[in-house]
Order: structure tokens, then C-alpha cells, then sequence
């Protein structure tokens, strides 16, 4: 089981960009999720935070622009405006643990679950 990353894409600086993020079998759920961005030659960077509360916290280089969320803690989302070239990253998110009722005596976990990441331009 992984996570998978859509949404990505090439934007003009000011343009918007919604990311999403759910698992690759729909039984499994979270109860928190972080993105993450890494760019060009630079080590990965922690960007938005959904706690298992509904709390949320941002980077403050996104802070104001970015909206981390979900309804129904199967999908995140990571809306993105105002985007700036400075945002050209690849985006991953990330759960410290899913879980699934695999059969009804068994709720399966998986931990520290990461996705391939879903590449943003924007150019200015």
C-alpha cells in the first residue's frame, strides 16, 4: 500500500494548483497527513500539517497561500494559490500510519507511508 500524489502541473506565478493524496486501496484510512516538497539540490522540506484533531500548521513560506484539508480522512489536499517560482518543488505527502479493517477481526496498520511526489512549476 502507498500513497499517490495527483494534481501537479505548470502554472504561472499568481495561478493556483489543488494536490491530492489518498492510498493506492481504498480500505485504508489516516489520521494525519503532512506534504512535503523537495526541490532541485535541496533536501526535503516540511510544508503543511493535518493533526488527527483537525489541526493544521504551515511552513512559513506558504503560510496565507497554502490550505492543507480533508473530508473524509481517505484523501488530502493541498490547496496551493498564489503560487511563486519559489514553489517549483516535487510534492510528496506523507502518513506516519494507515489503517484498514482487512477483514472484521483485523485492522491492518502501515507506517510511515510516503508518496512518489507530483512535480509543480511555476514560472514567473
Amino acid at each position: 500500500v502507498q500513497l499517490v500524489e495527483s494534481g501537479g502541473g505548470s502554472v504561472q506565478a499568481g495561478g493556483s494548483l489543488r494536490l491530492s493524496c489518498t492510498a493506492n486501496d481504498d480500505i485504508y484510512s489516516f489520521n494525519a497527513m503532512e506534504w512535503h516538497r523537495q526541490q532541485p539540490g535541496k533536501p526535503r522540506e516540511f510544508v503543511a500539517g493535518l493533526s488527527s484533531v483537525g489541526s493544521t500548521n504551515y511552513a512559513e513560506a506558504v503560510k496565507g497561500r497554502f490550505t492543507i484539508s480533508t473530508s473524509d480522512k481517505k484523501t488530502a489536499f493541498l490547496q496551493m494559490n498564489n503560487l511563486k517560482p519559489d514553489d517549483t518543488a516535487v510534492y510528496f505527502c506523507h502518513a506516519d500510519h494507515l489503517y484498514g479493517l482487512v477483514s472484521p477481526s483485523f485492522d491492518n496498520r502501515i507506517y510511515d507511508v510516503w508518496g512518489q511526489g507530483t512535480q509543480v512549476t511555476v514560472s514567473s
